[in-house]
Parts: C-alpha cells; sequence; structure tokens
C-alpha cells in the first residue's frame, strides 16, 4: 500500500477556507477491494485506532508538556477504548479531537486553543484509482493566534510528517483486513 503526499483536494470540506491557514499537508492511500462498503463512522472510528505505538508515547509527553501551559491535553480521555463508543456525530469529542463537521465521506475534526487551531480531515474518495479502488485522505491545517502556537508548532510539525502518513497506513490496513 502506497501513501503520498498530495495537493491539498479541494473536495475537502476545509479547502474553502484554506487561504486563512497557516500550514497545510494532505496524504493519500489506496483502499483496495471492498472499500466502497466502508461508511465514514468506520474511517472515524479507524482514526482513533491506528496510532503507531511510538505515536502514542509522543502524545502522552506532548500531553504532560502542554498541560504545563494551560493547553488542552484531552489525557482525561483514552482514544483507543473510546472509540468503541464513538459515532462520530459533530459535538462529539475524543481526546483533544472534536467532530465539527460530517459528511457521508467526510469527517472534521479539531480543537480551537488559545495558541492555535487545528483540522483534520477524513476523506473518503470511491473508486478514485479504478473499479475496486478507492482512496482515503488525511489533510490537516493549522491556524496560529499568536508566538506560542508557532512555537509549539515547529517541534511537532517533523513529527506530524511522519505520524500521518503512518497512521493512515494503519488505518487502511485496519479498514481492508476487517472487510
Amino acid at each position: 500500500m502506497k501513501i503520498k503526499k498530495i495537493e491539498f483536494p479541494a473536495r475537502s470540506i476545509l479547502s474553502q477556507g484554506r487561504e486563512k491557514f497557516d500550514y497545510m499537508d494532505s496524504f493519500e492511500g489506496g483502499l483496495v477491494g471492498n472499500g466502497q462498503n466502508f461508511n465514514i463512522t468506520q474511517i472515524g472510528k479507524a482514526f482513533f485506532t491506528s496510532g503507531p505505538k511510538w505515536g502514542k508515547k509522543m502524545f502522552a509527553i506532548r500531553n504532560k508538556m502542554v498541560g504545563l501551559f494551560g493547553l488542552k491535553t484531552g489525557a482525561e480521555t483514552d482514544p483507543e477504548k473510546d472509540a468503541d463508543s464513538f459515532t462520530c456525530e459533530v459535538g462529539e469529542c475524543i481526546g483533544i479531537f472534536k467532530v465539527l463537521d460530517k459528511t457521508s465521506n467526510e469527517i472534521i475534526l479539531g480543537e480551537d486553543d488559545k495558541h492555535l487551531d487545528f483540522r483534520i480531515s477524513l476523506l473518503f474518495d470511491k473508486n478514485q484509482g479504478g473499479q475496486d479502488e478507492n482512496s482515503l485522505t488525511i489533510s490537516t491545517t493549522v491556524k496560529f493566534h499568536n508566538w506560542l502556537g508557532v512555537l509549539y508548532f515547529l517541534p511537532v510539525r517533523p513529527f506530524h510528517k511522519l505520524i500521518v502518513p503512518a497512521m493512515l497506513k494503519n488505518i487502511i490496513g485496519k479498514l481492508e483486513s476487517a472487510a
């Protein structure tokens, strides 16, 4: 399974406000076979249970550090355990991720904090690469509010560029193995 960095998808809900973002990226991977049977709720649940182990450790370190500055951590929840009861409805939260918007093929997760706002799009496109291939794209946007947001994102950015493709690969593997 190949994960590739792509241009920000114009078909994403987030593309409407793209000029307001300070950072954007998108990664895409193909789902082969019965992918057309997946619904966006299954994809949303898979997002919360597909992080690489090293990513979970980094997120725990992040939570300890940013908590010292009064930033949101979401540490009171466990995304792995909470994903079972997660329905991916607008307003629902797991950790620092709140469902902000939802269509039949896209979920927008994110949070607004005093240092920055971030959004994550999980965009599922059916039959993009052929009759049996569908695509899943994870896009991220960030809007800085102040110097703390810029400073916060400096060390996060290189790890973000590693963790998102790894998560996408894990999500696709999980979905395909369940099909």
